[in-house]
């Protein structure tokens, strides 16, 4: 059984297709199943809200952190092991930094893409080394792979940017390549130096 903490990050809706839907109830169950974690937005809404009922229901351990304003509007997820209520969208995200040794990302929208970005971003500028880890349901984040391509053709990125994060293809190897993480002893930054 592990001991790491995961932070999942993905959409507050549940797309297009049931294959989101179904993946974020894999990845929850898949968690708890291995004694991993979950960390995630907290709430009751879309794919974040699937990724915590399915990892609560086979008996995970599940904090949620969602800023003040959003907790009306996302319907806080009822149950949690902890919720933590912030003040700000960005500390929220510190707090889901600080508490997370690797990052998964499921499909969304505009705010798992700031998420991915300003996470990428810091482990650009070596303010962690922790895994990120895209699934790729339904070729998602091969798409997030071609813009990032385009960023560095265009010269905006070296082509080391690449190297930052893994796209995997689905669920069960995430959660393989999970498993065999072993968080680095190679401490992160404080979180007041983000």
């Amino acid at each position: 059984m592990s001991h790491i903490s995961v932070t999942v990050f993905c959409g507050s809706s549940v797309g297009a297709a049931p294959a989101y839907m179904q993946s974020a109830r894999d990845l929850g169950a898949g968690l708890a199943a291995r004694g991993i974690k979950l960390v995630f937005g907290g709430g009751n809404v879309g794919l974040m809200g699937a990724v915590a009922g399915a990892a609560l229901g086979a008996g995970g351990h599940v904090t949620g952190i969602i800023p003040d304003f959003l907790r009306a509007r996302e319907v806080e997820f009822p149950g949690l092991s902890e919720l933590i209520v912030t003040d700000s969208m960005h500390t929220r995200k510190r707090r889901m930094f600080a508490r997370a040794d690797a990052f998964v990302v499921l499909p969304g929208g505009l705010g798992t893409l700031d998420e991915l970005m300003e996470i990428l971003t810091w482990k650009q500028l070596e303010r962690h080394d922790k895994p990120i880890v895209l699934i790729d349901i339904l070729g998602w984040a091969a798409r997030v792979g071609e813009l990032l391509d385009a960023i560095i053709a265009c010269g905006f990125a070296k082509a080391s940017a690449r190297d930052l994060f893994e796209i995997l293809p689905d669920v069960a190897t995430v959660l393989t390549r999970l498993e065999a993480y072993a968080p680095s002893s190679v401490a992160a930054a404080a979180i007041d130096t983000l």
